[in-house]
């Protein structure tokens, strides 16, 4: 009585010959002409290319990336709006600024100084920008959702957009 169990299975093989590869090597090279050499033949075969046409584009997911992407930009905004707040503030242009407006509208006794302070100071501008940015988020997303749809229509009536793809 034999034990099968000891047997190992066979490993099945490739079988396909080197040549009938379909697959284009790390070594290949593409000349000028935009025909890719093959190295394991060394003949020229034209480069693959392909036409597409872009006939609908979901909505819902314009909305997504158009979401996002601009919640990136209102993020970079108010960071840059703060970077930008400190380099005024640390340069002393506020402190000039000061001395430039009581200069032009201030009294020569001194009564009627004006407080930029009152009016500019980092937290309002901070809370500007973040205002402009949420209204940035909402009108891009609004906007790049209904630009979609508008696609849609008219690549219905058109055709769409058509692109060609070409092999690297």
């Amino acid at each position: 009585m034999t034990d099968n169990r000891s047997k190992k299975p066979a490993v099945a093989q490739d079988k396909r010959p080197a040549a009938a590869s379909s697959t284009v090597t790390a070594e290949s090279s593409r000349d000028r002409t935009g025909k890719v050499r093959s190295t394991s033949q060394g003949n020229l075969r034209p480069a693959r290319k392909a036409r597409l046409r872009i006939a609908r584009i979901d909505p819902w997911s314009v909305m997504k990336t158009a979401m996002m992407l601009s919640i990136a930009l209102g993020i970079v905004t108010v960071v840059a709006v703060l970077v930008v707040w400190s380099i005024i503030e640390a340069s002393g242009a506020m402190n000039l600024l000061q001395e430039t407006m009581n200069a032009v509208i201030g009294n020569p006794d001194g009564s009627g100084n004006v407080e930029i302070s009152n009016y500019i100071d980092r937290w309002r501008v901070l809370g500007y920008s973040m205002v402009v940015s949420v209204v940035n988020v909402v009108l891009m997303t609004a906007i790049s959702t209904l630009m979609a749809f508008l696609y849609n229509l008219t690549s219905s009536i058109l055709g769409g957009l058509e692109i060609t793809l070409a092999e690297d």
